[in-house]
């Protein structure tokens, strides 16, 4: 990936969220606090308006508060595989849309997107007390920005929906029907697990409102970036 000068692109926001959640994550599994970390750092849907939830539950560490949760449990990862794939997906996808959309807005729409994220897997079990964790959500608002951004598939208006909406809808269409192969596919194995926590199921309502959520933004965030004219990106 280069600027339009040739040169690679910084990704500075993304090479310090990269730096971020994977320094967490080894410190998490070397004092060996995979399981504490996962709730007191993880969403759990039934904090949300229940905040004290988490008070007396015999936790090491004091839980973070729920309104804050969606951003740390971004920096929370189940193993290798989990953080290793959230990780390269982040520097492929993150980089690239950062070029565009540079660092500020790249890490607001990263933090947007981990709310999103929330919203979206509140939204499948607002009851729900076993902790999502992981940065995939978030990350899920970069690929969706990715997408429209790099997206070479040709569309047209249909009815009274413009190019970019139809585009929008294909996307978000076979974005939500991926994630329910996937919980099809999750659905009869254990799931993943921190340590010995059993965390069921894949979160697929994360993943969903993360995209959602970055191609919704694409367009205002570009507006923002290119708003006194085109600039050279270095």
């Amino acid at each position: 990936m280069r600027s339009s000068q040739g040169r690679l692109a910084q990704g500075r926001v993304i090479t310090l969220l990269s730096v971020m959640t994977f320094a967490a994550f080894v410190i998490v599994n070397v004092f060996g606090w995979s399981d504490a970390a996962a709730y007191v750092a993880g969403f759990i849907p039934a904090r949300v308006g229940h905040p004290a939830l988490m008070d007396h539950a015999g936790l090491p560490f004091p839980a973070i508060p729920a309104w804050l949760t969606p951003l740390s449990a971004t920096l929370v990862h189940g193993g290798w595989m989990h953080i290793g794939f959230n990780l390269l997906t982040l520097i492929y996808c993150g980089r690239q849309v950062e070029l565009v959309l540079g660092p500020r807005l790249t890490l607001l729409l990263y933090a947007i997107g981990a709310y999103a994220a929330a919203a979206g897997q509140w939204a499948l079990g607002p009851q729900e007390v076993v902790p999502m964790v992981g940065a995939s959500g978030a990350i899920s608002a970069l690929i969706g920005a990715y997408a429209l951004l790099y997206s070479n598939q040709q569309v047209r208006a249909v009815g009274p929906f413009s190019a970019s909406v139809v585009r929008m809808l294909w996307l978000g269409a076979g974005w939500v029907f991926i994630q329910c192969l996937v919980a099809l596919a999750g659905s009869s194995s254990a799931g993943a697990s921190i340590g010995s926590t059993s965390l069921s199921q894949i979160a697929v309502g994360a993943h969903v409102g993360g995209f959602l959520a970055g191609m919704v933004l694409t367009r205002p965030l570009l507006r923002m970036r290119f708003r006194n004219g085109p600039r050279s990106v270095h």
